[in-house]
């Protein structure tokens, strides 16, 4: 029983870990990343639709994206649905294919981005941290109900922390990789 709670909640963690990569993709860089567009929708003949679904999305240099849509006739909506983003781009339409120009970062808003790092890190530990304090919670209603003992629930709660410190450490590791990326020039 115990063991299915620590399996559980390592799972939980685990998806932690996956929202904060999803959150942090959407955070700019000096690179272009189509993800940036991950959650713009375009009304495609009265439907939201997201933008990947009906545009391919390529890069075709380091800092620019091309948006070629599959019917020519959205291209004005596309065009429209990236500018109501508020995703601070510029879509550049030539009538066929819409480019978006990645201008470099300058040092001070590098340096905004990576405080946004921060606070996305920190909320990714929080949610890790809670996680681990329900586990201990039921572990410890467990032992109340009598159906583990006190040594039982010490040796739990241990590989419960050992499981938390793994998923901040991963936590840590992949935001510093953001960061790092975010600083390159």
């Amino acid at each position: 029983m115990p063991e299915s709670i620590i399996k559980f909640g390592e799972d939980k963690m685990g998806k932690s870990i996956e929202a904060l990569k999803k959150d942090l993709a959407l955070v700019r860089t000096s690179r272009a990343n189509p993800t940036v567009l991950n959650g713009v929708t375009v009304s495609y003949w009265g439907i939201d639709t997201p933008i990947n679904q009906i545009a391919t999305i390529s890069v075709p240099e380091a800092q620019v994206l091309m948006i070629k849509p599959f019917d020519k006739g959205s291209l004005k909506d596309i065009e429209k649905a990236i500018q109501m983003a508020d995703l601070n781009l510029v879509p550049q339409s030539d009538g066929t294919v819409i480019r978006i120009n990645f201008p470099a970062l300058t040092e001070q808003r590098r340096k905004e981005l990576v405080k946004e790092v921060k606070v996305k890190q920190e909320n990714g530990k929080v949610a890790v941290r809670n996680i681990r304090r329900d586990m201990i919670d039921e572990l410890k209603e467990l032992e109340k109900e009598g159906l583990i003992s006190e040594d039982d629930l010490k040796r739990y709660t241990e590989k419960v922390q050992k499981v938390t410190d793994k998923y901040v450490n991963l936590c840590e590791e992949v935001c510093k990789e953001k960061e790092a990326s975010i600083m390159e020039i």
